[in-house]
């Protein structure tokens, strides 16, 4: 692809007392696109994507969002120019309902109308609820929704399939490609081969503190190494 990404992280290291998490990783994310990272547990996916938010600091590496570079970027500063990033637990206010959570989003960032948003997740019925009154599927529509209400220029989600129903997942991944419709750049995390493969345009894998761009889902498939090493009996099923 030859466009410039709209976000991107690079050669980013961090780590944790003497465990080197990431040496030199890297992610990027084009407008209207959704690109999966994949890898196995431990290897740094969501410290990549929470350096990438700026919500916790790196070692060395440099963010790049909508043409400025951040040495230290800070996840206010990135959230201005259209970040949004979403946690494994959706990132909602506990005191507020999810109808009053995406009213104020949208009175703030006049995204999609939230009645519509509720209606396309299936979280109609839901509204009147706070988030800790939801079920784990209902809870991760609710990031989702949160996220189209709030129309941002790139979203970073944190395995938002993880551990939920295949109903659940089929809204999600309907969500996140609206997103990308509507001119996002999408970023997500996760285990979950079919729906991730099914729905990315592009594929990242984290592994041995590094990451490999492979390029569209079938050019992944097509990756031994990767096959070998990640998708393991999966692909050979």
């Amino acid at each position: 692809m030859n466009a410039r990404p709209i976000f991107a992280a690079e050669g980013i290291g961090k780590r944790f007392g003497e465990r080197v998490v990431l040496k030199a990783a890297s992610m990027w994310a084009h407008a209207g696109r959704i690109h999966a990272v994949f890898g196995s547990n431990g290897c740094g996916k969501t410290t990549l994507l929470k350096i990438g938010a700026g919500v916790l600091a790196m070692d060395h590496g440099v963010v790049h969002m909508r043409g400025q570079s951040f040495l230290r970027p800070r996840h206010g500063r990135l959230a201005r120019l259209g970040l949004y990033y979403l946690p494994d637990d959706a990132g909602l206010p506990m005191h507020l309902t999810v109808g009053d959570a995406l009213r104020w989003l949208h009175r703030t960032f006049a995204g999609r109308e939230p009645a519509d948003v509720l209606e396309r997740l299936g979280l109609t019925a839901r509204a009147s609820q706070r988030p800790y009154e939801l079920s784990g599927g209902e809870l991760k529509r609710a990031g989702v929704a949160a996220a189209l209400v709030r129309n941002p220029v790139v979203l970073l989600a944190d395995e938002p399939f993880a551990g939920i129903a295949p109903l659940d997942a089929e809204r999600i991944a309907d969500g996140l490609r609206l997103l990308a419709r509507d001119g996002a750049a999408v970023i997500v995390t996760g285990h979950e081969v079919p729906e991730l493969l099914q729905m990315a345009t592009d594929i990242t894998w984290v592994t041995a503190g590094t990451s490999h761009g492979l390029g569209t889902a079938a050019a992944a498939l097509g990756h031994e190494q990767f096959r070998r090493e990640y998708l393991g009996t999966w692909s050979r099923s």
